[in-house]
Parts: C-alpha cells; sequence; structure tokens
C-alpha cells in the first residue's frame, strides 16, 4: 500500500496549478489580432499598454490604416483580459497566454441573443493579412485611385454604382475606403498580395473583412465583403477616376410647404429641448441626426464638438438628435450620456427615438426621409432650413473630408454674416 502525503504537503504541490500568489498580467505592445469569420481570418491591429495607476486595468487601442481608436479600459478578470467597447454593445474577451490572447468578440442587440466570433491576437507580429505582403517581390499590381463599386453585384460586374472606392497604395500595402451616399466604411487597411486585395476593419461595430480578384486586362475588381457575425455580399468595381456619387444636398429635403424644422425632444436628464426654444432664437443652428451606436457619427462628433467649442461665441448653437437602439431613457440615456463624456459634447443631445429609419423619418415629419445616420442640417437665424445633408465623409476618406470641413465652414460663414 502506498504511502499517502499529509494534507498541507499536497496543498503545496497544488500551490502552482491553481495560481495562489501568481499574477496576471498582459504583454504589453502591439498585437496582430483575427476574428474568425466565415470568409477567413479578419485582421486588425491592437496596442495593449498597462494603465499609469492600476496593474489591472489597461489602455487599449484599434489600429486600422492610419487610426488609433481608443477602446473603453480594459480590465484583468482572473485569467483573462476584458476590452469592453460600451458604446457599441461589443467586447474582446480572451484567456491571456503569454504572447497569444484566445477568446471571443461578443455583440449585443436589443431583445437579442448575443453574436460571437472566435478572436485571437499574436504580440509582436507586424504583417496584417500575410507575411508576404511584407516584400513588394509579392507586388504585381497598383490599385491607387478611384473604383466604380457596385455592392450586392449580381453578375461580377458594375451594373449600378453605389459606392466610390478610393484607395492609396504603397508598396504592398493597401489603405482607404468606400464611399456611399449615405457615409464611408471609415478606415479600411490591407494589402495588395499577387493579383488580389485584402482590406479589413474592426472599431467596436464595423466587422469588415473585403477580398477581391484584379483583372488588369478590364481594371476591374471583383470579390466580396463579409461584414458583421455572418453578413455577405458579392462586390465589383471599375477602375474611374471620374467616378462619383449622388449629390448629397438631394437626398433628404423639406417636404413642400415646409420651411422649418420642427423637434422637440427630451435629454437624458428629462429636460425637453426643443428648436423653438430661445437660445436658438437669431442664431444659426446645426441639428446632427445621429446615434450613439454609429461609428460615422462618432466621427462627425470627433470633429463637431471642438469646433462648437471654438464657434459657438459667434452666435451658433448646436443639437444632437439621438435616435438609439432602444426608445426606453433608462436603456438609452445612459449611452448618450456616455458618448458625451468620450467626446467632450457641452450642447445638448435629446433621444429622438429609435434609430429604424422609418420610425426616425416619423419623428421628423417635416422631412421627406431619414435616409442616413449622420444626416447633418443647417438652419438660418430666421429658423429656416437652408442646407442638408446626408452622410459623413470622414478622417478616413482623405481629401473628401478635408472638402467637406472647408464646404462646412465656407456654409456656416455665410450663414452668420446674413
Amino acid at each position: 500500500m502506498k504511502k499517502l502525503l499529509p494534507i498541507a504537503a499536497i496543498a503545496l504541490l497544488l500551490l502552482p496549478t491553481i495560481g495562489f500568489g501568481q499574477s496576471t498580467t498582459v504583454k504589453p505592445g502591439t498585437y496582430r489580432a483575427v476574428l474568425k469569420t466565415r470568409g477567413g481570418d479578419l485582421p486588425f491591429g491592437l496596442d495593449i499598454k498597462p494603465a499609469a495607476n492600476d496593474p489591472k486595468t489597461y489602455t487599449v487601442f484599434a489600429l486600422n490604416g492610419n487610426e488609433r481608436l481608443p477602446m473603453d479600459p480594459a480590465t484583468i478578470e482572473g485569467d483573462s483580459l476584458r476590452i469592453p467597447m460600451a458604446l457599441f454593445d461589443s467586447e474582446l474577451v480572451a484567456k491571456i497566454e503569454g504572447n497569444m490572447l484566445r477568446g471571443v468578440f461578443r455583440r449585443r442587440r436589443v431583445a437579442l441573443p448575443s453574436q460571437t466570433l472566435p478572436f485571437e491576437a499574436q504580440h509582436g507580429v507586424t504583417y496584417r493579412f500575410t507575411p508576404a505582403e511584407e516584400s513588394t517581390r509579392a507586388v504585381t499590381t497598383n490599385l491607387t485611385g478611384k473604383w466604380a463599386t457596385d455592392f450586392g453585384s449580381k453578375t461580377g460586374k458594375v451594373d449600378t454604382v453605389n459606392a466610390v472606392g478610393v484607395f492609396d497604395q504603397k508598396g504592398s500595402r493597401l489603405s482607404g475606403t468606400f464611399l456611399t451616399p449615405t457615409g464611408d466604411y471609415r478606415y479600411l487597411s490591407g494589402a495588395v498580395v499577387g493579383d488580389s486585395l485584402f482590406l479589413s476593419c474592426f472599431d467596436g461595430s464595423h466587422v469588415y473583412l473585403f477580398k477581391a480578384k484584379h483583372d488588369p486586362a478590364t481594371k476591374t475588381l471583383k470579390g466580396g465583403l463579409w461584414a458583421g457575425i455572418a453578413g455577405y455580399e458579392a462586390w465589383a468595381a471599375r477602375f474611374d477616376p471620374k467616378a462619383d456619387l449622388p449629390d448629397p444636398a438631394k437626398l433628404t429635403y423639406l417636404k413642400p410647404g415646409s420651411k422649418t424644422l420642427n423637434a422637440s425632444f427630451p435629454e437624458p436628464n428629462g429636460n425637453i429641448v426643443s428648436l423653438s426654444d430661445a437660445r436658438f432664437k437669431n442664431k444659426v443652428t446645426i441639428v446632427q441626426i445621429m446615434g450613439s451606436w454609429c461609428p460615422n457619427c462618432m466621427d462627425e462628433t470627433n470633429f463637431m464638438s471642438p469646433w462648437y467649442k471654438k464657434n459657438k461665441s459667434r452666435g451658433i448653437e448646436l443639437v444632437g438628435l439621438s435616435f438609439e437602439r432602444s426608445p426606453e431613457m433608462a436603456v438609452s440615456g445612459p449611452k448618450i450620456e456616455r458618448m458625451k463624456q468620450r467626446f467632450k459634447i457641452d450642447y445638448p443631445v435629446v433621444l429622438a427615438g429609435t434609430n429604424d429609419k422609418a420610425q426616425a423619418s416619423k419623428a421628423l415629419p417635416d422631412l421627406n426621409a431619414v435616409v442616413a445616420f449622420p444626416t447633418t442640417i443647417f438652419i438660418d437665424k430666421k429658423g429656416q432650413v437652408r442646407h442638408i445633408h446626408t452622410g459623413f465623409s470622414g478622417p478616413g476618406t482623405g481629401k473628401y473630408y478635408e472638402q467637406y470641413i472647408e464646404e462646412f465652414n465656407r456654409l456656416v460663414d455665410k450663414l452668420v454674416a446674413e
């Protein structure tokens, strides 16, 4: 019969196994992260650093092209790292395994079960799609320029133009975005390997993976877009330096007989804000149709918030009409407040309804329709609507963003001078 060890001795042997006295930490630095989608690995970058005041809290940035997008503070929970993105009701949760993180991307939707994708990240890896993109020897084509694009193409050809791809290729590295009548696909980053395009984006809300084959003889691209947890659509594009979109000022407009915008909605604190309030009288007023769940709206707000601080003394007011996933203030009010804190917004943001476009259109009956989040409405000192801009070309669009800012300031200057 074997001699049994004393209970105290057994406890000492088990200490390393169960982790007493050990502290779980994340190796700081840059990670190559991937989500496992139906279209294959969707890569993006993560920059993870410990917070200065708490060894179990980390600052995290998602890296897509030139963007460093801050996530919410990440925390160690047991043997795992949790990276929340509260504005988008999503999170990354992964077990810490030395140089690796392995877990899931989880996204919640109102009245629906959580959706997940497998997630992993490796410390210190610099390529995005494949090691081959590190070498220009893999490059056989250059895709820099404008591409007339048909998302949802049934034939593999550009039968309709519902987007414009704008790409910048340096060596094998590719960056850019797609402009659409209702906004852009934000920062896309990837590579050209052989005759193929690879682009991706992850920002906590957008989950995009683009792949396409290039035919140099016809100057066309043919491929697929995997979006979100399980979405897919084919797309095709042709090189066209003159490719353009419909006028964003003609998509949403006042109904015949209307000259102003009637809107009255509550802030999270219960205060009712109406465009007929004294604060807006004899002032140029800008109305943002937006939502805290909308990354394009966040891009616009990132511009609007500091712009308003700089210009409000000129007789300018700004108000955000936030259309959220839930009409309940108890649910959506905290999201609006988090958005205000994150972007340091000091103009009123009200809960105007749900983000269903048909419902949003009913909430603003003076408009023909709300077709995009964001939509920006410019009202003159007499309270009359002078211009409505559908969508927003964010900083990921490069010169198109700069052009929009120039046009924005030129219009406001004109209205202020009247």
